[in-house]
């Protein structure tokens, strides 16, 4: 059985159906402060936190779980620079909690829900998994803290991990059982299909003056369909006697802010306003993944690479948000 913490979140649900979908039995366990129980329709589901190490002891003596994906992060930026103690408590302390349960139920399979927020500031792009980690905020922090744990426990103990640096997850669920779901919500697209539906008065582009062929500033957008994928592709590279490493997940090509405008207007047929305002401190012009090593390593191929793919599916879950 496969325990997926955080697995009523927006990666996290996407990724238990996908490991349901494959055969493998799941058991979620979060505690619903970010997460959404009208999410979890595959796999047993157990409301805790990782900060009760009992009730990890209980779950691991009741079920034989054989690996963890850990997807129970904090994620707000602005909130970790305001608020480090609560980002550095779940993202780090809570983290060594699941990973000493492990070894005292001798689990050894990690899939470790990582970001290139670790890297901070490109020096150069695409990023690969040499690129300095220098993280300029308390959530890229407490990352990075996790991915230095993880390769200390590797060493020292029978723990085995995969660390998956994600860009920015974009798009839902193909079949729309699945979404994203927010609250605050800061993710671009989403945003920018509120004002489609007119729910928010404008969307707003933070700088337009970058060196980047329209002026604003150009991310990686990956599928969370395809981050689900590479998972489970992860695990199974663990089960096949893999030694414990990391991989970069993106595209490996980037789309401005204004062509994810663009797209969301050509897709929803809808017209909106757009705000341009000053660029935000820190807002580097360009953030681009190269996921080569991931493609080599996992066999990971990316289906939903599209940048109209990944708005259609996010629009179809918009129109019918059920949670």
């Amino acid at each position: 059985m496969i325990l997926v913490v955080g697995g009523a979140g927006y990666i996290g649900s996407h990724t238990n159906k996908l490991l349901n979908q494959k055969g493998y039995e799941t058991l979620i366990y979060d505690n619903l402060i970010y997460g959404h129980k009208e999410a979890i329709k595959w796999g047993e589901f157990i409301l805790g936190d990782l900060n009760d190490i009992e009730q990890l002891r209980l779950v691991f003596s009741k079920y034989n779980i054989e690996a963890v994906m850990h997807f129970a992060a904090f994620a707000y930026v602005g909130e970790s620079v305001e608020d480090p103690q609560k980002y550095y408590i779940n993202n780090v302390s809570n983290t060594l909690n699941i990973l000493k349960v492990m070894q005292e139920f001798s689990c050894k399979y990690f899939i470790f829900s990582s970001t290139c927020a670790t890297y901070g500031n490109p020096e150069y792009s695409p990023i690969d998994e040499k690129h300095p980690q220098n993280p300029i905020n308390p959530y890229g922090q407490s990352k990075l803290m996790v991915e230095k744990i993880l390769q200390d426990y590797s060493n020292a103990y029978d723990i085995r991990y995969v660390s998956l640096r994600y860009f920015n997850a974009a798009g839902t669920d193909i079949d729309g059982e699945v979404g994203e779901s927010h609250d605050p919500e800061t993710h671009l697209i989403p945003l920018i299909l509120d004002a489609a539906l007119g729910k928010r008065e404008d969307i707003k582009v933070f700088g337009t003056d970058y060196d980047t062929p329209d002026g604003s500033a150009i991310r990686d957008y990956i599928h969370v369909t395809d981050l689900a994928d590479a998972h489970i592709l992860a695990l199974e590279y663990l089960k096949s006697g893999a030694k414990s490493d990391l991989f970069n997940l993106g595209n490996g090509d980037g789309y401005s802010v204004l062509e994810v405008i663009d797209m969301v207007k050509k897709i929803t047929n809808k017209d909106f306003k757009v705000t341009l305002v000053d660029r935000r401190a820190g807002d580097p012009a360009k953030l681009i993944g190269d996921a080569t090593k991931a493609k080599k390593s996992l066999g990971w191929n990316p289906k939903y690479f599209q940048l109209e793919k990944i708005i259609e599916t996010a629009w179809n879950w918009h129109l019918k948000k059920e949670y």
